[in-house]
């Protein structure tokens, strides 16, 4: 997939996570959890479900960064409060 399909499905793929979670971020953080988004769904998909899909800029695609990006926000969160100190 080229750079510019990357963005596109991060930025995507970022603000569904983020309308998905609550959650209120910026254009740049929504293409940064995007992308780590499709790192994370490339990885889970391909060795939980043996499934591909890096086949460009399609809903497939989308929906596996977006689940990724779920994922990744929903281990930033849990990471987040286990290192807040108590009260």
């Amino acid at each position: 997939m080229g750079i510019i399909a990357w963005i596109v499905v991060g930025l995507i793929a970022g603000w569904l996570a983020e309308q998905l979670t609550g959650r209120e971020d910026s254009l740049l953080a929504n293409l940064v959890i995007g992308i780590i988004g499709a790192l994370v769904g490339g990885f889970l998909f391909g060795r939980l479900l043996g499934l591909q899909y890096d086949q460009g800029l399609n809903l497939a695609t989308i929906a596996v960064a977006t689940g990724g990006a779920v994922v990744f926000l929903w281990i930033f969160g849990m990471a987040r409060r286990s290192s807040r100190p108590s009260a």
